[in-house]
């Protein structure tokens, strides 16, 4: 995710719910979720919900974030 010439690194949880369908969260970013269709959708979905989040609290990212990538 590029944001403002930052990269910045999130870890990224997606699970498949019991109706078949795929929740992604941001735990660094409370209340932070998606849903979709496909782990991928979800993952999408997430990535504009980060963006928003971001820009709703002007840039302000939690001190207690810690970057880290999840390969799954």
């Amino acid at each position: 995710m590029d944001w403002e010439g930052e990269s910045m690194k999130l870890c990224v949880r997606i699970i498949q719910d019991k109706r078949g369908g795929f929740v992604a969260r941001c735990p660094s970013l409370p209340g932070c979720i998606s849903r979709g269709g496909t782990a991928e959708d979800a993952r999408k979905r997430l990535n504009d919900a980060i963006r928003g989040y971001l820009a709703a609290v002007g840039n302000f990212v939690p001190e207690n974030l810690v970057e880290e990538v999840v390969e799954a």
